[in-house]
């Protein structure tokens, strides 16, 4: 799916985020206007361009109920509100594709199936 703005492909990144840690190649990915995952800055984890404000940090004071105007406030500014939505975008992605869910989910189905707990 394309950023609105910036037309930059947000599946891509996440799947090239997905497949980072196996790659040898150090290279930021881009996954939107606001965000970037570059393996020498945070460990790699998604960060807001030009910072060290890591996405997880702003979704969980999103998910708190923090006002965005206070989240930029906190931040000082660094993560302006038009980033903030495309974190929050972008989490929602990730529940739209399951991709990052499956894999587990059938695990577990498979557990529940040898102990015969799974449902029919």
């Amino acid at each position: 799916m394309l950023h609105h703005e910036t037309g930059v492909d947000c599946g891509r990144g996440l799947r090239q985020i997905a497949g980072m840690k196996a790659s040898r190649k150090h290279q930021p990915v881009a996954l939107g206007a606001y965000i970037v995952a570059d393996p020498k800055v945070c460990h790699g984890k998604p960060t807001f361009k030009g910072t060290r404000v890591m996405v997880f940090q702003v979704l969980e004071q999103v998910a708190s109920g923090t006002p965005w105007e206070r989240i930029v406030w906190s931040w000082r500014g660094k993560v302006p509100m038009v980033a903030i939505t495309e974190a929050v975008k972008l989490a929602s992605r990730l529940f739209q594709e399951g991709e990052v869910f499956q894999a587990h989910a059938g695990h577990r189905r498979e557990h529940l199936r040898d102990r015969g707990l799974a449902a029919a």
